[in-house]
């Protein structure tokens, strides 16, 4: 289960990030490692790629973690978003 939730989110971050490329005209696949900057983002695509990701999975990023090397790549992103998800899930009892 934790893979499949992993995998969803990776496919609707990966979404958000081509859609941001795609505004800058890069059509071409990005890897989950792949620094966002290098493949073609800028710095208040980034800011905008944070805004996305809370509006998606509607969560408040803390201050805390607003620094760009949670934004670095995909699989930052991912880990960002799964462990904010965790904290944020409710619990039985």
């Amino acid at each position: 289960m934790l893979d499949r939730t992993n995998s969803a989110i990776v496919e609707r971050v990966s979404t958000l990030v081509r859609a941001l490329l795609a505004k800058r005209s890069v059509e071409r696949p990005v890897g989950r490692d792949e620094d966002l900057a290098e493949a073609g983002l800028s710095s208040l695509d980034l800011v905008n790629l944070m805004l996305a990701v809370e509006a998606e999975f509607d969560l408040s990023i803390p201050e805390t973690d607003m620094r760009p090397a949670n934004f670095r790549s995909i699989a930052r992103i991912e880990a960002l978003v799964g462990g904010l998800l965790h904290i944020n899930a409710p619990t039985g009892g």
